[in-house]
């Protein structure tokens, strides 16, 4: 299974962009697929997550509200909309997809497919 991730850019605060990731097939028993992104120094930190079956659908506490995740079966894609982005949401972000139990969701040692990450750049 291959994830291959899109959309990232530079965008000026306050501003927006969509993410993409798509999957080369559908992971058997990977019900979840989310974005978690990276900063120099610091751990990969979960965005969001939803199931491929809908529903069960979170964010950080720090997107939430800015941020929308959705997904299209029939493409095998994710997106995520990002609104009113920061400068502080500059990072690398990444998807993935695994079947973490619904506790264990923002975990990333629960996600075992990876996508290559797209850089997101928000200048203040």
């Amino acid at each position: 299974v291959q994830l291959q991730a899109s959309g990232g850019g530079l965008v000026q605060a306050g501003g927006s962009l969509r993410l993409s990731c798509t999957a080369s097939e559908r992971p058997f028993n990977r019900r979840t697929m989310a974005w978690f992104r990276r900063t120099p120094g610091k751990d990969r930190e979960f965005v969001a997550s939803i199931r491929w079956s809908g529903g069960s659908i979170y964010y950080a506490d720090d997107v939430q509200g800015r941020f929308t995740i959705s997904k299209d079966n029939a493409k095998n894609t994710v997106y995520l909309q990002m609104n009113n982005l920061k400068p502080e949401d500059t990072a690398v972000y990444y998807c993935a997809t695994g079947n973490p139990i619904i506790t264990a969701t923002r975990l990333s040692n629960q996600y075992d497919y990876w996508g290559q990450g797209t850089l997101v750049t928000v200048s203040s």
